[in-house]
């Protein structure tokens, strides 16, 4: 019988025991067998923290961010192989896309949190803080990624889901994993491993995985790893004290069971949207994943005098839910991930079931469909209805971690809040109802108890995801039983993988720390103006002092005319009695204005647009004849990601620093955001001598580097381009579908070359034309003749656009873009350049 093997130290290993057996949930059959005896766990970690570490930590967040996209785009394109495995984990297909695609999407929305980051290895959080009344001794907080690894021990169904949604944290933070996987369903995170170390993508020694039992994996963590724990409260609560983890203070973070609790608003009876979704939400969590999910509704809380309406409404829906072969399209819900799961449910029922009745299904009885109901791990939705939940706490304290949910009255939102919290903290609450009045006053008091709440009402029901769903953008993790842990959220998560420290001293030595100007630092004055350099260029602390200006009386009132801005202290002088003015007082907005005339550098160059103000303050007035100068300093570079039609670049915020040139006090200051250019130093222009050049070079008997072109056939079919390039050829349909034209289109812009083996629309693939032309020499000149023709076709009509095979309609310097791409590309295939 098939093995699963475990990823470790750089290899796929077999453990050296006899295994453990994993059953398909639906059919009984053996699928493999999980075997980790012989494995060195002590071993496995310290790999992770130096093989894996070592690169991770030196990698930017830009480059950790573009490494998750490229992993999550990669994992996408074979995602079909994926569910067939989940299936056999009794999901269904929507299971296994919550699952799968839940995962992947984890990566992506990680991935794009690189924008908030800067371009660095570490994060410089906060804002400085001035210790000095001098401004020469001060403070700010930086985080570095901890220098050990991530041990995720997860025991919840969700194989996919459940290991992408922490290691693209923790990959983020520049932290290396080992996932340990819950052991039943770990055959589909073997499978999704598989790829991921096939794809390269991740540096070695950024994930480790372990697929069964792991059981002395704590027995060497040190105090610069992270362990994160999905399971029962009980395991956690045992894991958690381990002597390792608290002898070396080793920072845990637990997501355990929790009897999340829905509320029925009182104002949401029979017949309102509210009614109809509360009940399409708890049957969707009752079944969805076969109810086992951390984040379902256990306890359904509802206005007394409604709970007869409930109960009858969801047996109704309930009774839609068809069971069997998750490949099947009419099944609805699948099976739980094995029998001993089912025989764990069905004891926690029976519990519930000596204070609560049972008011729809049956343990006993279940119908199935394309499945046998004996071989599989399938028990049917069981609704209880507890009528004392004041009394009989059982509903409070025991999770049946499947199909199952207990309705349970309330008198007043007083009491519907209590036997919230009664849950003893929990990782979800809903609420549904339409009066905000409830919605607020149940939100305020009962987040004390809960890590998140969802408000369900009409106006959000198209576009919510769900009472079940955490998202990556929020936090995940709940109060007392849920764990007391915090897991995602956003920057928050990743955050929780850096180790924050506060660094003290001069604002020119924390200038060069965080890469961000601080007050008071030495300036580094530019050599030319600031506005002149590409964004590589610019350095925090890259400064210039402007000339000077003085403000008339005229320049005030022409701006007040020319913006309608005729506040009093800019237009009637005889009303500043009593006021902070003295006399005519210049406008704030048109200091900034008159400020950016000063250094704003007039002529074409980097500097590509301005992005914006990020602050802006007035520290006193300014007056007519009053005359004032600008200290300008790069204060700080972010990277940006370009997918339109402009060139790659990114923000510099310049510190604007406004003095009154009688006595160097500064009176504003403003940060100002422009979007500079990056250098373009990829591609060899191509000039008529650069390109005289490597066609004299090239001979006809040069094999390329890649492709099956000959040296003919590559001048030949560049002759081509350029009969379509000056309107010759215009007869075609453009072959790149609509939907991702744009996308394409745009890529012109950007400084990335052509991926090699790129097929041209025309050419049929791993086949030559004939050649046109008697021999490489002719070929060479219609090629000149034909760029002539080119040149000289937008030299008359500088204005006009032409289709594209590939790239859609490009006008002049598009077309010059795409000119410079490909002749690179080809050149660069015969060693030309």
């Amino acid at each position: 019988m098939k093995k699963l093997q475990n990823y470790v130290t750089g290899q796929w290993l077999e453990g050296k025991g006899e295994g453990v057996p994993m059953f398909d949930a639906i059919t009984g059959e053996l699928v493999a067998l999980s075997d980790t005896e012989g494995l060195d766990f002590a071993e496995i970690l310290q790999y992770g923290r130096t093989k894996g570490g070592e690169v991770l930590r030196k990698m930017t967040f830009q480059e950790r961010g573009n490494m998750l996209k490229s992993l999550a785009l990669y994992l996408t394109k074979r995602k079909a192989s994926f569910y067939e495995l989940s299936y056999r984990t009794g999901a269904t297909k929507v299971d296994s896309w919550i699952d799968i695609e839940g995962g992947f999407g984890n990566l992506f929305a990680n991935a794009s949190l690189r924008k908030l980051f800067p371009n660095q290895p570490y994060h410089v959080e906060g804002d400085a803080i001035d210790l000095s009344r001098g401004g020469r001794f001060m403070a700010h907080h930086i985080m570095v990624p901890k220098r050990g690894v991530a041990i995720h021990i997860n025991a919840f169904n969700f194989p996919v889901w459940g290991m992408l949604e922490k290691c693209a944290v923790n990959w983020m933070a520049g932290v290396p994993a080992v996932v340990k996987p819950a052991t039943n369903t770990s055959f589909l995170t073997e499978a999704v491993v598989r790829e991921i170390i096939a794809s390269g993508i991740l540096p070695e020694g950024a994930l480790q995985l372990i697929t069964g039992s792991a059981r002395t994996i704590l027995d060497t963590v040190e105090s610069q790893d992270v362990v994160t724990f999905t399971g029962s409260a009980t395991t956690g609560r045992l894991l958690k004290s381990h002597k390792r983890i608290i002898d070396e203070a080793v920072p845990f973070t637990m997501e355990a069971d929790s009897l999340n609790a829905s509320i029925l608003g009182e104002d949401a009876v029979p017949g309102t949207p509210e009614f109809d979704l509360f009940i399409k939400e708890v049957r969707n969590e009752m079944t969805v994943k076969c109810g086992q999910k951390c984040t379902a509704i256990r306890r359904i809380i509802v206005p007394q005098n409604l709970i007869d309406d409930v109960q009858a409404a969801l047996g109704k829906a309930l009774d839609k839910i068809t069971i069997g072969d998750p490949r099947l399209k009419e099944v609805r819900m699948g099976a739980l991930v094995s029998k001993d799961q089912v025989t764990e449910v069905r004891e926690r029922v029976q519990e519930l079931a000596k204070t609560a009745s049972i008011v729809y299904g049956d343990l006993d009885k279940i119908e199935t469909i394309g499945a046998d109901a004996k071989k599989g791990a399938f028990l049917a939705p069981i609704l209880l209805r507890e009528d004392q939940p004041f009394t009989n706490l059982a509903v409070h304290e025991t999770e049946a971690f499947g199909p199952v949910s207990t309705i349970m009255p309330y008198k007043n939102l007083d009491e519907a809040i209590t036997l919230a919290q009664m849950g003893k903290g929990s990782l979800v609450s809903s609420i549904a109802t339409y009066d905000d009045k409830i919605a607020k006053d149940y939100v305020v008091n009962a987040a004390s108890h809960h890590g998140r709440i969802l408000v369900v009402n009409r106006d959000m029901a198209k576009e919510s995801t769900g009472h079940g769903s955490p998202l990556p953008y929020l936090v995940h993790g709940g109060p007392g039983r849920a764990g007391g842990g915090e897991e995602m959220g956003g920057m928050r998560g990743i955050k929780h993988y850096l180790q924050r420290t506060a660094i003290q001293g001069s604002p020119t030595t924390l200038t060069e720390i965080t890469s961000i100007y601080q007050q008071n630092a030495k300036y580094k004055e530019a050599e030319q103006h600031p506005f002149k350099y590409h964004w590589e260029d610019i350095q925090p602390g890259m400064s210039m002092k402007t000339h000077n200006r003085t403000f008339t009386d005229t320049d005030i009132i022409n701006f007040s005319n020319l913006t309608w801005d005729h506040f009093y202290a800019h237009t009637d002088i005889t009303s500043l009695d009593g006021s902070i003015f003295e006399k005519r007082t210049a406008h704030g907005y048109f200091i900034i204005s008159a400020a950016a005339g000063l250094f704003v550098y007039p002529n074409k160059g980097p500097v590509s647009a301005n992005y914006g103000l990020e602050e802006c303050r007035f520290l006193r007035p300014l007056y007519h004849n009053d005359t004032i100068y600008v200290r300008l300093t790069c204060k700080q570079k972010v990277d940006r990601d370009v997918a339109s039609a402009e060139h790659p670049s990114g923000i510099v915020k310049w510190y604007a620093e406004i003095f009154d040139a009688n006595n160097d006090e500064k009176v504003a200051f403003a940060t100002v955001l422009t979007m500079v250019q990056k250098k373009q130093e990829v591609f060899v222009e191509m000039t008529e001598d650069k390109i005289n050049a490597c066609l004299s070079a090239l001979k006809e008997d040069m094999k390329p580097k890649w492709g099956i072109m000959t040296p003919q056939h590559m001048v030949e079919h560049l002759e081509y381009t350029y009969k379509i390039a000056s309107g010759e050829i215009q007869d075609f349909e453009i072959a790149t579908p609509s939907t991702i034209l744009d996308k394409v289109h745009n890529s012109l812009w950007n400084y990335d070359k052509f991926p090699k083996n790129s097929q041209f629309p025309q050419l049929e693939k791993n086949t030559l034309e004939p050649l046109k032309h008697p021999d490489l020499a002719t070929a060479i000149e219609k090629f000149k003749a034909q760029r002539e023709k080119y040149l000289e076709f937008f030299k008359e009509n500088p204005e006009a656009k032409l289709k594209n095979l590939v790239f859609g309609e490009l006008n002049k310097y598009e077309s010059y873009l795409l000119e410079r791409k490909h002749l690179n590309h080809h050149f660069e295939q015969f060693g030309l350049l």
